[in-house]
């Protein structure tokens, strides 16, 4: 059964259970207080009459049919209808009697449906098929002769009146349950679509579509309820996301991994089964024995480089207080031979202080983008600047040349492993692409990242954020 439906059944049932009481309660009573009244009526006219049959019975020690007869006519009047049925008796003796229309004794034909006793007046309900009086009795003083009166009052057109208001009420019961559910299923339809619009998105990411969100914008818990789960959705797209993009990546990695490996491996193996064929003269021999010797190296070169971006990433760091500008230095002493012998000018500039940071790894860092550096220029008259500057929690490291430059289309892709901007260039000088993806990793090591700015022709400059903390 849908929440929708119950929701509708639950307030109807309310509704029923409650206006059911609540009419059955006020309509007895109603009744009640009905009922009450007549009682009172017949009751303070029956005193009436008693004590006036009573002082006329002392008056002439005995009542008489006309002693009765006037008296009550000057009690009822020509038009008053006080009773249906009067009746006064001495012992088995009737002195007065009279009835209503279509009124016989009701002691005689009728059962008792109630009695109680008021001020020594017997009230009693009498009733027989749809007939209903009300009658009291007593005893009157009337000297030495006791005499009984009984009094009644057709009470009938009271329950007919009740049983009318009863069929009414049924009616107007039953029309309000139909209204109550009528509006309760919309009600609880209005209640419950925000919990439809989140039914539909769930079915939508569980088919696959990801970007499924629950329209809920209601302030209510079933509204927060909409918001954690989109949330909850961007996340999982996101990480879904990640994932594919992830994937995407290894299987580059893997297909650029395997063309690195193929190329340098076909050519070994194609010289070394040459100069195993003995076909080759002195000199051919030696040269294909230097291409061997410089493709191995560049695949150890390669090895060392993924072994180093694997160890990076599984690895955790060694952070410790270190002055960036001992390490900088460093790194300009090593490279500033081949500088030298390039004719490549080389600047350093440097700010004191310490901050926390894995030093080998920065070290690798700065030697990875100065190596670069001087991979991308082309002859003599060329310039390298390194700098580094001090920063609330940690430092930023550039390295500037004027080189080849990059072209703009190239500048998102350049950290991704096995990239290269030039192919042509990066074989020959020996790279295997692998060095910037090495920076990217430490800079996120630390907390921070790589940004690269670069024109063709001009130069290319790289700025390495760390925030290892002051």
């Amino acid at each position: 059964m849908r929440f929708r439906v119950k929701i509708a059944l639950w307030m109807t049932g309310m509704v029923a259970l409650l206006f059911g009481i609540g009419g059955s309660i006020l309509l007895t009573a109603s009744f009640g207080q009905t009922l009450s009244r007549e009682e009172d009526e017949l009751y303070h006219v029956w005193q009436m009459i008693s004590g006036m049959l009573g002082d006329v019975g002392e008056i002439n020690r005995s009542l008489t049919y006309e002693d009765v007869a006037e008296s009550l006519s000057l009690v009822s009047g020509e038009d008053a209808q006080l009773w249906d049925m009067m009746r006064l008796s001495s012992g088995e003796q009737v002195i007065y009697e009279v009835y209503g229309e279509e009124m016989t004794d009701p002691l005689r034909d009728f059962d008792s449906a109630g009695t109680e006793e008021e001020d020594g007046c017997e009230i009693r309900y009498l009733e027989e098929g749809e007939r209903h009086v009300l009658v009291l009795s007593g005893r009157l003083p009337t000297g030495e002769t006791p005499v009984s009166m009984e009094m009644g009052r057709d009470i009938s057109a009271l329950f007919r009146d009740r049983e009318a208001w009863l069929g009414i009420y049924r009616w107007v019961y039953l029309l309000l349950l139909v209204i109550c559910a009528a509006v309760s299923y919309g009600t609880a339809g209005i209640l419950t679509r925000p919990l439809s619009h989140l039914t539909q998105a769930s079915r939508r990411i569980a088919g696959g579509d990801l970007s499924g969100r629950a329209d809920v914008d209601s302030g209510d818990e079933i509204g927060i309820l909409g918001k954690e789960f989109n949330q909850m959705a961007e996340h999982l797209e996101a990480t879904v996301d990640q994932l594919k993009q992830e994937m995407e990546n290894q299987e580059h990695f893997m297909g650029n991994f395997s063309h690195e490996l193929k190329t340098p491996m076909t050519s070994i193996i194609g010289y070394a089964d040459l100069i195993r064929g003995g076909t080759l003269n002195e000199r051919e021999q030696a040269e294909a024995a230097d291409y061997i010797v410089s493709e191995g190296k560049r695949l150890e070169n390669l090895s060392m480089k993924l072994l180093k971006l694997l160890e990076v990433k599984k690895e955790d760091a060694a952070f410790g207080r270190t002055a960036p500008s001992v390490l900088l230095e460093r790194a300009a002493e090593y490279l500033r031979p081949v500088c030298l012998e390039k004719g490549i000018t080389f600047k350093v500039q440097t700010e004191e202080g310490e901050c926390r940071m894995d030093a080998d790894l920065v070290s690798s860092l700065v030697l990875n983008l100065l190596d670069n550096a001087v991979k991308s220029m082309s002859g003599e008259g060329g310039e390298i600047r390194l700098r580094q500057q001090m920063t609330p929690d940690g430092c930023r490291i550039f390295v500037a040349d004027n080189g080849r430059g990059i072209p703009p289309e190239a500048l998102p892709h350049l950290t991704e492993p096995f990239y290269r901007a030039d192919k042509s260039r990066s074989r020959r000088a020996g790279g295997a692409g692998l060095g910037l993806s090495l920076c990217r990793e430490i800079a996120e090591i630390h907390g921070g990242y790589l940004r690269f700015r670069s024109r063709e022709g001009t130069g290319t400059a790289v700025m390495a954020v760390l925030k290892g903390g002051r």
